[in-house]
């Protein structure tokens, strides 16, 4: 069994959203309430608070989107083994339609995209293992998933 996501799997997907959203949120929510002084006592301006409450939302959003749907994967023969760290499902290789990444985020989520719905959809998004000098270059984990699927010939 070989495991195809990155070992950070757990930390992105539970501890850094919940750390991220509820500590930006609280000093969102202490500007707000005028917790927060400036030099000499000055209450922040208006459009800080804003700033801080718009920054918040999406901020929030985009970390919720990119890291709150990201699966443990792992591999052997002829199977896919997917977990959201509560169920753990196998999907047969054979399944696999597709496999797509996104290089723009540093992460870069790989994507695996099923001929039919499983239990957790169409698609599956996971964290490959980080590496140091990947920057916009594909991440070898797409092309193994593709070549084990049939995808590709060898």
């Amino acid at each position: 069994m070989k495991t195809l996501s990155s070992a950070q799997t757990f930390l992105m997907k539970v501890l850094f959203p919940a750390v991220w959203i509820s500590g930006f949120g609280l000093g969102t929510l202490w500007l707000w309430l005028g917790t927060m002084h400036g030099k000499n006592g000055a209450l922040p301006p208006d459009e800080m608070k804003w700033q801080f409450l718009l920054a918040w939302i999406a901020g929030s959003a985009f970390i919720l989107w990119g890291c709150a749907g990201l699966k443990r994967v792992r591999m052997d023969s002829v199977n896919l083994f997917i977990s959201n760290y509560l169920r753990e499902i196998s999907v047969p290789l054979t399944m696999i339609s597709d496999v797509t990444e996104n290089r723009w985020i540093n992460i870069h989520p790989v994507t695996i995209h099923f001929r039919n719905a499983t239990r957790f959809g169409q698609k599956v998004t996971f964290m490959p293992t980080i590496r140091l000098f990947g920057l916009w270059s594909s991440h070898p984990v797409v092309t193994e998933l593709k070549r084990h699927a049939g995808l590709v010939r060898t």
